[in-house]
């Protein structure tokens, strides 16, 4: 058994938060593969199901994010898990949005969160940063995390919290390599505006092209000089 965790704070006031989008993943994954209603257990939110044959157990703790650790704890003992079968998914500051790696064990860097479970389950457990990038001062990270989402950034983040749920079976078996190279495909695939806006302002199928700019018609027949179009234009 796996046990996903997503960390972010608990009601309405902070569920659009860069803090939250762990819990955006979670939200996610259930709602892709058909896991169990939400219910409260664990200091937590809890959903069950399958990804291949693995079982799953998805967790929200409940407890605000400086205090996951004991949410996490608690199920890992229930369960009777080794932390290298917990999968944390958490913002992090220090990649750019949409951005996003994979990492076994390591140090908190200051994340409250991480923190807090290193204190109850130690660092050997697997993490998944998804960047939401940086406000540029120290001062200004308190506020920035607990700011909602902009807008502008639902084109890389609803592409990254598809691709994440798109990839959560490689991710449960192990397979990280095909878990982070799915998301990556997924990326690619749906984030593309540019390309859109390149199409929109090719010229239509079948229409000659007028380089010089006043109007012809058969620009592949009319031999005349520009300076001849223009001065036939108004005679």
């Amino acid at each position: 058994m796996e046990l996903f965790v997503g960390l972010g704070n608990p009601g309405d006031k902070y569920q659009n938060n860069r803090h939250n989008i762990g819990f955006m993943a979670m939200d996610r994954i259930q709602d892709a593969h058909g896991f169990s209603p939400w219910k409260a257990k664990f200091q937590g939110q809890i959903s069950e199901g399958r990804l291949g044959s693995r079982k799953v157990l998805l967790l929200k703790p409940s407890t605000f994010m400086n205090l996951s650790g004991q949410s996490v704890g608690e199920a890992m003992r229930f369960y009777k898990l080794t932390p290298d079968s917990i999968y944390v998914f958490h913002d992090e500051l220090d990649l750019a949005p949409s951005k996003f790696r994979f990492k076994s064990g390591g140090g908190h860097a200051g994340h409250n969160g991480l923190r807090s479970l290193h204190q109850h389950i130690g660092p050997e457990y697997q993490r998944i940063r998804l960047g939401i990038g940086h406000p540029g001062d120290k001062s200004r990270v308190a506020n920035y995390v607990l700011g909602d989402f902009a807008k502008s950034d639902q084109d890389w983040l609803e592409p990254l919290l598809t691709g994440l749920a798109q990839g959560a079976g490689e991710l449960a078996q192990g397979e990280t390599a095909a878990f982070i190279n799915k998301i990556a495909l997924t990326l690619q695939s749906q984030n593309t505006p540019t390309g859109k806006k390149k199409a929109a302002h090719a010229p239509a199928p079948n229409k000659p092209v007028d380089p010089d700019g006043i109007g012809s018609n058969s620009e592949t027949s009319d031999k005349r000089s520009a300076l001849q179009k223009l001065l036939d234009k108004f005679n």
